[in-house]
């Protein structure tokens, strides 16, 4: 995947791409697999880098989700549960199953969320994952060995999957671009092109990079820019009602020491609804999420500090070790995209998770709403209307069995803190080979090598110190200080390889620093 090559195809193309998708997270990048897959020409335009809002930005987890299961969704539980398998078994690399223990203070507790679980495995069928089952205390304790005693007089023991989504994304991107499609960041769109009768026939884009402005034709333009999507409705019709409200989600990244296991905690009910995770990812421990309802969506979200206090005193009640403000080595923000409920709401944490696409009367067509888990169901969906609604020809989705890059025989197994790179993991070792200084560690205690920086710069469209220490590695999301001393090296290795002048990387490495403020408790908003 080369960005380049991308721009070149554009720039010879001379006829109208089938589908131009608008958004380069999560459900942009499946619907680009899915149309490429399918024998669609494809193109997809992403304003920032891929994933740099939502997606890169979740609490890791691919679930059915319980707590829409509390709320009486079965459908889509159902249909998460089943999207669940089809990623474990499509990207092995990336997505692993893990075990959750729900702790109970007392036997009732543990018969309600036990036979709460029991339906949860139903819906999920046979699916090979674990069957969830109920412990007394001391199963509980050797479980979770850092869990308060009086918090779990028993629990409930359930699989659901964890992954990296950054990575996922990427994964995803490649092979959409491997069947024939085309995917390029720092490329917004800024206006719709429309023939006599009003259909949007096309998009105005730009790239950031050279400043070149490209008009891009397509008979089916898809909106998949998650809780940005009413800014480009709005550039379709000024009209456009909103179809979105927002919420943030604030994830703190603790020490290991703190849930020192491979199980993860979940605190099924907190004072405003929520469902609190204490999850072990990569060596750490994330807590999320909280649901904070916004005014409007930003690229670069903040934290605010009840968010960070509630998170902290949530953990504080479940650990013998109470973490505090001190031992946090960095927070991430996420802001989801709601489909907009008939009735106003005050809380955000009841909206439906529930996906939503319709079209305008321009035919342009808009996805939001949903999450990770379903978003290849999302894109099939997508997909499937674009086809009654637009005249596409009639082809069957691909992508229900379809192993994405980086999968294979070696792969089985599942990933691991060293390798989330599946097959190409061969290809980053024969570059470290090359040069004993792209083999060591940019950063004490830390996997992430210069080997590791090349390989996404000439494989993966990274284009900044924060695209490589972001998303192609997440060690600003695990550690923002660690992220901040390897940044000069990451510059220094990315000004050789993209051809730039040193002040060029003096400026990346300015940028950088400001965004690091958003992932510091020091820098968040006093709400």
């Amino acid at each position: 995947m080369q960005r380049d090559i991308g721009i070149k195809q554009l720039s010879e193309r001379t006829t109208p791409w089938d589908v131009l998708v608008i958004g380069g997270g999560a459900t942009g990048a499946s619907i680009l697999l899915d149309a490429a897959a399918r024998g669609f020409s494809a193109i997809l335009l992403e304003q920032s880098d891929f994933g740099k809002g939502t997606s890169s930005r979740s609490t890791k987890l691919v679930h059915g989700g319980v707590r829409y299961l509390a709320q009486g969704n079965v459908s889509l539980v159902r249909d998460a549960l089943r999207e669940r398998t089809r990623l474990r078994d499509n990207a092995p690399h990336v997505v692993k199953e893990l075990s959750f223990l729900v702790p109970c203070r007392n036997g009732w507790q543990r018969c309600w969320y036990g036979v709460g679980f029991k339906v949860y495995d139903l819906l999920a069928g046979r699916n090979g994952f674990r069957k969830s089952r109920m412990l007394g205390q001391r199963a509980s304790l050797q479980a979770v060995p850092t869990l308060r005693p009086e918090q779990a007089a028993g629990g409930v023991l359930y699989s659901d999957g964890q992954f990296d989504d950054a990575r996922l994304l990427i994964n995803i991107l490649q092979t959409g671009v491997e069947r024939g499609g085309i995917a390029l960041n720092y490329f917004p769109v800024t206006d719709l092109l429309k023939d006599a009768t009003g259909k949007a026939t096309g998009v105005v884009a730009s790239d950031l990079e050279s400043g070149q402005t490209f008009q891009v034709h397509a008979r089916v333009i898809i909106n998949a820019t998650g809780p940005f999507c009413d800014v480009v409705r709005q550039k379709d019709s000024v009209d456009a009602k909103p179809l979105v409200t927002t919420s943030q989600g604030v994830h703190l990244v603790l020490p290991k020491h703190f849930l020192p296991g491979d199980t993860a905690v979940i605190v099924p009910k907190t004072n405003d609804g929520r469902v609190i995770f204490m999850i072990p990812w990569q060596n750490h421990v994330v807590v999320g999420t909280t649901d904070t309802p916004l005014d409007k969506a930003v690229m670069e979200p903040i934290a605010q500090q009840r968010e960070i206090d509630f998170l902290l005193t949530t953990a504080a009640l479940y650990l013998t070790q109470p973490p505090t403000v001190a031992d946090v080595l960095s927070v991430f923000t996420g802001i989801r995209p709601l489909v907009r409920p008939d009735k106003d709401t005050k809380s955000t944490a009841g909206i439906s998770r529930d996906h939503t696409i319709v079209r305008s009367p321009s035919g342009m067509i808009t996805i939001t709403g949903g999450k990770w888990t379903t978003a290849r169901k999302m894109a099939q969906d997508c997909l499937d209307r674009a086809i009654q609604w637009c005249d596409l020809p009639e082809r069957a989705c691909q992508t229900i069995h379809l192993p994405l890059h980086g999968a294979g025989p070696k792969t089985e197994q599942g990933p691991s803190v060293e390798n989330s790179y599946g097959t190409d993991a061969d290809g980053i070792e024969q570059l470290a080979q090359q040069d004993a200084a792209l083999a060591m560690p940019l950063v004490s205690g830390y996997h992430l090598r210069g080997a590791e920086v090349l390989w996404s710069v000439r494989h993966e469209m990274a284009r900044t110190v924060e695209d490589v220490l972001a998303r192609r590695s997440r060690l600003l999301f695990l550690n923002c200080q660690a992220a901040l001393l390897a940044a000069p090296t990451v510059a220094e290795l990315l000004r050789q390889e993209l051809k730039r002048d040193l002040e060029w990387s003096e400026q990346q490495l300015r940028e950088f620093a400001e965004v690091a403020k958003a992932y510091t408790v020091d820098n968040v908003l006093d709400c």
